[in-house]
Formats: structure tokens, sequence, C-alpha cells
């Protein structure tokens, strides 16, 4: 007699929001496959991609999240997949518009009582500011002092120095590829002005070294004067051509740092309260389950943060196009949303400028990974903001002062985008990947989250933590307190995945922004 044979599982899939006419595979779908949403799959759907639960009219918004991720090129049939041969964002029949209600229901921070506070193990400095790294970092005015800049700290690393003072976490050379024919009244001079001292000043620099060659257009002398700074003990500045070359340079340096180490080493952790933590939110390599596990888990550990007193940084301008109007409901004031979309609007114009558009992103990476459109991206990609209300939204680099959720003007590149946030004073970074973007950042070190446990089990070696099991029925609420836990952790020393492997001398990537002659 024949067995009968197995009844297939149902395949796993999720349907965010009861308005919406997509569902998300969470494995495979293959053709004939009947999901839980009653729709029978008549494409092969690949996972972390869309597919159609009811029928969608060319021209008619898809929606995901409950919000609207593009329209329809063409009719769409119900279990069919939903990608870029048929999902635009809106070209064929008219613009995505979007409503700019401002500071609408602001909920107020809940904050933790101060007695009450999470804590971790920082550096205090002498201005206030807390460091969750101690750093000697090596800064360059131009492209042609970046060898030299590098040049010296190899020469203290291969001298074993480091190994008698414990409290340094190491030496970085921050290189450059700009600085040489640039105006100094002009835009460039200024991002690079603001990002350079960003770096300098930020708490988990503990003394610091800047290297010119001495005809370039960013001048030294022009940069301290305009931060009223001075020579001290912590820092130092020279250029080639007056020291007289290389060789010459690359000593000094050395003994430069030499001489700084032990006021370097001289600072201890402290128990210090996590409000003085100022987290930056980056993502990398997004893909389908961005928006649904590591974005909005890591949300929850931003809200935590805030509700501690701390800020955190949310970026990467056009990754939160198509999702602006969402925050701006949450800012503080209307000045604060008005500020947001006029940003928003000049990434319009400079796209228009030129000829781009801001559906260049996402990548192809992250189409592969099952995201469609920059509308969708971005959602997923705002999620990391969380809840709390928008308190400030800064320009590049621009110091961060405000506490609470902020947003910073920054390009989507990873790179020139944490860069900017580090400038702006960040002294810790969470980072989520659902493709697994290689990433570190000295001096804040970084906390790579994996979106889905495919790739989390792959690059072991490389991830933090891995949101993938929020699929698996771990709530985010928990998951964001896990995040939030790690945090605390890795900012009071403990290493992270990036720093264990040595990653964050080459992230350093200020905006080049303006006309370089």
């Amino acid at each position: 007699m024949n067995e009968a044979a197995p009844i297939p599982a149902q395949p796993r899939t999720l349907l965010l929001n009861g308005e919406d006419n997509i569902a998300v595979a969470l494995g495979n779908l293959e053709v004939g496959m009947t999901t839980a949403q009653d729709a029978t799959i008549i494409r092969r759907v690949p996972r972390g991609h869309k597919f159609a639960i009811r029928p969608i009219a060319a021209g008619e918004a898809i929606r995901k999240f409950g919000q609207i991720i593009g329209f329809a090129k063409t009719d769409i049939a119900v279990g069919d997949w939903v990608h870029e041969h048929n999902c635009g964002i809106g070209e064929e029949h008219g613009a995505f518009a979007r409503d700019y209600a401002f500071s609408e229901g602001v909920v107020p921070t809940q904050y933790v009582p101060k007695e009450f506070q999470a804590t971790f193990q920082g550096y205090r400095r002498a201005n206030g500011k807390v460091g969750t790294r101690n750093y000697v970092g090596i800064l360059t005015s131009v492209n042609c002092s970046t060898t030299v800049a590098g040049f010296i700290a190899t020469e203290i690393e291969r001298s074993g120095i480091l190994n008698d003072y414990p409290n340094i976490d190491g030496i970085v050379a921050l290189k450059q590829a700009n600085g040489c024919v640039i105006d100094y009244r002009g835009v460039i001079f200024d991002t690079l002005k603001r990002t350079t001292w960003g770096y300098a000043t930020n708490p988990n620099m503990g003394g610091v070294v800047m290297v010119g060659l001495g005809c370039e257009g960013f001048q030294i002398p022009r940069f301290k004067d305009a931060y009223k700074v001075e020579e001290s003990e912590t820092f130092r500045t020279m250029t080639i051509q007056e020291v007289g070359g290389t060789r010459k340079t690359v000593d000094a340096g050395v003994e430069a740092v030499k001489a700084m180490l032990p006021i370097v080493n001289s600072v201890k952790r402290e128990t210090v309260p996590a409000s003085e933590l100022m987290l930056a939110l980056q993502c990398g390599g997004s893909d389908g389950y961005s928006g649904i596990t590591a974005n909005p888990a890591l949300g929850v550990a931003a809200d935590i943060l805030v509700r501690n007193g701390g800020t955190a940084i949310l970026s990467e301008t056009p990754e939160i196009y198509g999702a602006e109007h969402l925050l701006t409901r949450r800012a503080v004031s209307r000045e604060v949303g008005e500020k947001l979309v006029g940003i928003i609007h000049w990434w319009e114009d400079y796209a228009e400028r030129n000829l781009m558009e801001m559906n260049n992103n996402p990548s192809p990476g992250n189409k592969q990974g099952g995201l469609t459109t920059i509308l969708e991206k971005s959602l997923g990609a705002a999620a990391k903001g969380g809840t709390s209300p928008l308190t400030a939204v800064y320009g590049y680099a621009e110091p961060v002062t405000e506490k609470g959720f902020v947003f910073m003007d920054t390009p989507g590149y990873d790179p020139v985008s944490a860069t900017g946030q580090v400038a702006g004073g960040a002294n810790i970074l969470c980072f989520t990947t659902g493709r697994g973007s290689a990433y570190g950042c000295k001096p804040t070190p970084s906390i790579k989250i994996a979106t889905n446990s495919e790739i989390y089990a792959k690059m072991i070696d490389d991830m933090d933590i891995n949101g993938g099991d929020v699929l698996d029925g771990k709530s985010l609420e928990a998951k964001g307190q896990e995040i939030f836990d790690r945090i605390l952790e890795v900012a009071s020393g403990d290493k992270s995945k990036s720093e264990l492997l040595g990653y964050g001398d080459n992230e350093f990537v200020p905006w080049q922004i303006g006309a370089t002659f």
C-alpha cells in the first residue's frame, strides 16, 4: 500500500500591515504554492522579496508597512512577484507626493529617572564630554600629507611603545583625498574644516597630531584660527615643507606622539550615565528584511537610549527620501520639521542638477536582497530612528548639541555619512546590514547587526548581533534591549567584531561637495 504524499508546509510569508496589498516572502516561493494570504504564486518570488496579495491596477499605489513604496507600472495579478519590472516611484503616473504635517501628536519622552539610568565605563574628558575609546589620531590637511601620516602611525605601532600604555586603544591615521585646490571661502573648505575639527575634538580622541604639506588650500593656520585653537600637549601641528621633507616630518611626528602618550594614557575609565552616549545610526547593504528586523530593533534601542537621556543620530538623507513626512510629524517644532523638508528639497535639486534621480538608490545589491524603490528602502531605513520626538536637524558634521533623537544631513554612502556623524560627536555606532557590509570606524566603535540569520551565520566573524531571529518570533522589544545592552558593553571597552578584525583606518571620508579646481 502506497503511503500518501506528505502535505507541503505552508510557505513562510509576512503581511506587515492590514492596508498592504503585498506581503513579504520569508523563504523562496515557487510557482503553485499557496500562502497564508490565500495567494497562489504565479511567478517565483525570492526570499526577502514581495508578492501581490490583491490585484493591483496600473498606476495604483503599492503599499508596504501601510505606506506607499511605489506605483504599479502594469496590472499586477495576485501571487505575482512585485519588483522593479512592475513597480516604480510614479514617473508614469505623476510624482509621489507627501503630506508634510508638522509636530502632529508628538508624544513627550518618558525619561528614566537619573538614579535609575543605565551606566557604562567611559573616559571623562576635561571638557566634560565622555569617550568610549582613547585614541591618538594623525590628521591630515591634504592628500599630499596622507602618506606621511600613515608612516607616523606605522612607526609607532612597529615600535611596540603602545604596549606600555594600556589605557590607549591605538593610533589611527585619518587620511583624506582633498584639501589642495579648494577655496578657503567656499563650501569644500568649510565642510572639511568642520569635519576635521570634529574628529580632533571627538571625545574618543585623547591626542592629535595634524600634518600638512604647506602649500595646500586647506591651510592649517586658517584652520587653527577658525577654532581659536593653540598647540598643546595633546594637539600638535606640522607641515612637511616647513619641517624639511618626508623623513624629518615622520621623525618629528613620531616624537610628538611619544611625548603625548603618557598624558593620553593618564585617563581612566569611570562609571558614567548612558546619557553621555551619542549613537550614530547607520545601515548598509540593506535587504528586504532590513525594515522588518534589524532596523526597527535598532530603533527600539535608540528609544531606550533617548529615555536614558542620550542622543541618537539618524542620517543618510537620500535614504529617508519618501519617509521624511513621517519624521516631520515627530518634530518638536514646525521649525525643526521645515528644516528637514528644506534639506530634502536641496537633495532633489542636487540630483536634478547632476542629471540623476533620487531613485538611483537602491543599489544593485539592495535590489537583489528584495528592495525595489528608494521609497521602500527609506521606510525601512528610517525605522532605525525609533519613535522618539525629533529634537533637532543638523548640517553635515555640525556639532550635535541637543539630546534625544536628532537628524544630520549626510549622503547615503556609508563611510561619508558616518564620518559626518563622528565629526558631530558620535562616540558609538550601530550598523545594520542584510547583504553583509564590511565596515569599521576609528575612533568610534561600530557594532554590526545582521538583518537575517543566513548572513549572520555566513559572516559570523563580522557580525555582532543577529537580527534575523525576529523572524523566528523574538520580539522587537527584546531584540532592541539586546542591542542596547551590547551598546553599553562596547562603550565600556569590549571590542566589537570590526575592531577585532582591525577595521577603521580607511573609513574617514569627508563629504566632497562643491567645485574643485
